[in-house]
């Protein structure tokens, strides 16, 4: 039996309308708006692209958006003088500073400037520390959204065997925490890990973030496991002709047509992980206006 395939891009936009009905409410009944504030620095074409959406996806939720454009000779400094302007603005909520950076910036000072009660992506070492001890705190928008797939997909995630294999900050190790806080027990493998596929088998719930197009094969797949495929990764069309003219697809970290013949469930790419991570972006940013204003959050989760 063929494996279901888990639709992100539809729950995601539900999710986007449990956002906005939500933030509707906290604004009829306290006078707030939630809003987010995304900061872009140069002309990375992809960058632009995701930030144009996120923009969109925010006004559309009936949110506050500002997007501040920056050039790319723009000094750290400057940079961090808009951080803390937007800190200091109590009308923005969330706030954003999309990534990479030009070379001339750290990133890390940039992203450690940010207010951590509006630090939306989840990036700041204070809300890692929450999460870490279980506290409440901003979460990560790819994992939080992997988790509510998982959810949707087996309802009950206690007592299950999970391997994430990627341990970055951004994805696989709060993506571990979320799950140990379900009560999932956790494994973390990654590149140094003996005999990877072995791993993978015992698995019920697998995550894929090693950043590695196809990396995982079918037959690393337990038998009706459940798969969460993070990787985005472009490769040559599987078209000769045209990747000879240069043109590409976008591939998860899994094999997707031989998994589908093992797993019980799976998120394809395009379409599964991809689409919650703006919509994580937005119930964070709803969060963290509750949060500020001392108003219980809604549960989004659906």
């Amino acid at each position: 039996m063929r494996a279901r395939l888990i639709d992100g891009k539809a729950f995601a936009a539900g999710l986007v309308e449990r956002v906005a009905a939500a933030a509707a409410r906290l604004e009829a009944a306290h006078g707030i708006k939630p809003g987010l504030a995304v900061v872009i620095v140069g002309e990375d074409p992809a960058s632009q692209i995701y930030v144009r959406n996120k923009g969109e996806t925010t006004a559309r939720a009936g949110m506050r958006s500002d997007t501040h454009r920056l050039a790319e000779t723009t000094t750290q400094a400057e940079l961090l003088a808009l951080i803390a302007q937007l800190n200091a603005d109590a009308g923005i909520h969330g706030i954003l500073v999309q990534l990479p950076l030009p070379i001339h910036i750290d990133s890390a000072a940039v992203l450690g400037a940010i207010d951590p009660d509006k630090d939306v992506d989840g990036f700041h070492v204070v809300n890692a520390g929450r999460l870490a001890v279980g506290l409440p705190g901003l979460v990560p928008c790819t994992p939080l959204g992997s988790v509510m797939l998982l959810k949707e997909a087996l309802s009950e995630l206690s007592g299950l065997n999970a391997v994430i294999v990627g341990r970055s900050n951004i994805v696989g190790k709060p993506m571990a925490q979320l799950l140990l806080a379900e009560n999932c027990t956790v494994t973390v493998a990654h590149s140094r890990s003996r005999d990877l596929p072995a791993l993978c088998r015992a698995a019920d719930i697998l995550v894929a973030a090693a950043g590695r197009p196809e990396m995982i094969r079918g037959d690393w797949i337990k038998p009706g496991a459940t798969v969460i495929d993070v990787g985005i990764n472009r490769v040559p069309s599987a078209d000769p002709v045209k990747a000879a003219e240069g043109k590409t697809r976008v591939v998860g970290d899994v094999a997707l047509a031989e998994a589908v013949e093992m797993a019980g469930a799976i998120t394809p790419v395009p379409g599964g992980v991809g689409p919650m991570t703006i919509a994580c972006l937005l119930a964070n940013t709803y969060t963290a206006a509750c949060r500020a204003a001392g108003v219980e959050p809604e549960t989004l989760a659906g």
